[in-house]
């Protein structure tokens, strides 16, 4: 039987190399992004900068130390995401959508942290996780106060005309993140661990498969061909999302802390797409993304709300007594 005091380390440990990855990510985001979004960056590199020291600190007053190859491969994951993101033609937007993905993948990871330090009776952890949470949260929020930059700094060289020819290319990569998304949810029941999770995660699948139905539609619609498609797939498919589940197993808790990421990935995507559909005259598009929109939203919400039965089926799941 495992202790829940050796679980935290793990998790702490878990919590360590994301934040490897974070920095990875963040030393080379100023320069994806560009003005006016550099700062932004800049800001919460100083910010995560602590937030790595605080775990380490947490870790090694345990008597712990990070694991190294976990956090070589995340670190290489980081190196991985921003080379993604300036392969794009749109670099400022893609990485604004990444961005608000992981910072929810690390803030979900640290409200799971608290949970767990406070079951363990752990306050130190649980304080500076609390922390650390803080400032994703606000990190998050300032990234959805600036999907506008984004899209202005994506489309600055588009003119007019051309903003049609972006329009389909961002369907379309809609259209591939939905079919990821599919992926994931079609995997997900087994992997919940409680059923309240596995109906959350069944649920979102058959809104997902109407989501790519509908935005393919879309695409029909404004002369979008399968060539379009498969390029998206292709463009998608740089980023390798597998090295999270390499570093950490996929328990619930992960699960659901990596699906609530994914549904920010969507949310980033559909709130661009929204905003380039109102340039592009497109007022269908901007319809049908508004209802997507809603239903991601709900579903983020509805992952995030049962955090605590994901833990309790991540810590049956490891032996804990």
């Amino acid at each position: 039987m495992t202790e829940i005091s050796d679980q935290l380390t793990k998790y702490l440990t878990d919590a360590h190399s994301i934040e490897v990855q974070a920095l990875a990510q963040l030393r080379g985001a100023p320069d994806a992004a560009g003005e006016p979004l550099s700062e932004l960056y800049r800001e919460h590199l100083t910010e995560t900068e602590r937030h790595e020291a605080r775990i380490r600190a947490l870790l090694e007053a345990r008597g712990a130390k990070p694991s190294l190859t976990k956090d070589t491969v995340m670190k290489l994951g980081g190196k991985g995401f921003l080379l993604f993101a300036k392969l794009q033609p749109d670099t400022p937007g893609k990485l604004h959508a990444h961005s608000l993905s992981y910072e929810a993948l690390e803030l979900s990871s640290y409200e799971l942290l608290m949970l767990a330090a406070e079951r363990a009776g752990e306050p130190d952890v649980v304080n500076g996780a609390e922390s650390n949470a803080r400032d994703e949260r606000a990190m998050m929020e300032r990234l959805e106060s600036t999907y506008d930059n984004a899209v202005d700094a994506s489309l600055q060289r588009v003119d007019h005309d051309g903003k049609r020819e972006q329009l389909r290319k961002y369907l379309a990569d809609a259209h591939a993140i939905e079919e990821q998304a599919i992926a994931l949810l079609e995997r997900g029941p087994k992997l919940a661990g409680s059923e309240t999770l596995a109906n959350i995660y069944a649920d979102h699948l058959g809104e997902t498969r109407d989501h790519a139905e509908a935005i393919e539609a879309r695409l029909d619609e404004l002369g979008g061909d399968p060539s379009t498609l498969k390029d998206a797939a292709l463009r998608l498919g740089a980023l390798n999302w597998s090295a999270f589940f390499q570093a950490h197993p996929d328990t619930p808790g992960k699960l659901a802390a990596f699906a609530r990421a994914f549904e920010h990935l969507e949310i980033g995507g559909y709130e661009q797409l929204r905003r380039v559909a109102q340039r592009a005259g497109d007022e269908e598009t901007v319809r049908v993304a508004e209802g997507i929109l809603a239903q991601e939203r709900e579903a983020s919400e509805r992952i995030a709300a049962a955090f605590d039965e994901a833990l309790t089926a991540s810590l049956e799941a490891a032996g804990v007594g």
